[in-house]
């Protein structure tokens, strides 16, 4: 008997080219920034995306666009999975999704506490205006009907840029983040780009890489067709996976 073939997202919807004239990575001060002002429209984020910009709020001033050098990635070889998650996947019955909750994981992700979070609500609609285009996706961690953890960012083929993931129970963003991985390895993608590492992403493998590194391979797969398998499945079965 033949195994039915996998769900796949479809493919992203085409885009009108952008109404602004982005800067060139390369013209990125010694803090990243690129660029201040435009818009969220999908086709200045599709635009600014393939180029390897993104847009990071701070708090009075005009919207302004990154290109840090270096560049957070983590690579295939280098996802860290530590005894404590194995041990959280033989346990945790959770279940596994892509796609099935944009809204909840990007809402979850945005309630930081006291802290803020630079996930501001024209941010946060920008990026489902591209979800519903195609072009950005979340993988959702379930406890029986309850979301408890997941990962959203935006995918240019065969680069997946996480923006943000959180946890409502212990290494559930952790979850989210490897399932994340291991689909996108299935369908042939290149790597998982951070952004900026931090201590935390430190320690799940992510490291830097020059800023020429990461624009060669951004450039080399953003055509690529590569679509995240759809189907649900067990948090356990990611037991199965490389180490």
């Amino acid at each position: 008997m033949e195994r039915a073939s996998p769900v796949l997202a479809p493919p992203p919807r085409p885009v009108p080219a952008s109404a602004w004239l982005l800067p060139d990575p390369s013209a990125a001060d010694e803090d990243g920034v690129v660029g201040v002002g435009a818009d969220l429209e999908p086709a200045t984020l599709v635009d600014a995306y393939r180029r390897g910009l993104f847009p990071w709020p701070h708090p009075g001033l005009p919207m302004p666009w990154f290109s840090p050098d270096p560049r957070g990635v983590i690579t295939f070889d280098g996802l860290i999975v530590h005894r404590s998650l194995r041990r959280t996947l033989r346990r945790c019955g959770w279940q596994i999704t892509v796609d099935r909750d944009f809204a909840g994981v990007v809402t979850a992700c945005a309630q930081r506490g006291p802290e803020g979070t630079w996930i501001t609500a024209p941010m946060a609609r920008a990026y489902r205006r591209l979800h519903r285009l195609g072009w950005a996706h979340s993988v959702e961690v379930w406890e029986g009907r309850t979301l408890v953890g997941g990962i959203y960012g935006v995918q240019i083929g065969a680069v997946f840029t996480g923006e943000s993931m959180f946890h409502r129970r212990s290494d559930a963003s952790k979850v989210a983040l490897l399932a994340l991985m291991r689909r996108l390895r299935a369908a042939g993608g290149t790597l998982l780009d951070v952004q900026l590492t931090t201590p935390h992403l430190r320690s799940l493998g992510a490291e830097d890489r020059p800023r020429a590194a990461f624009l060669a391979l951004l450039a080399a797969g953003r055509d690529a067709d590569v679509r995240l398998a759809l189907e649900p499945a067990p948090a356990a079965a990611l037991l199965a996976g490389p180490p």
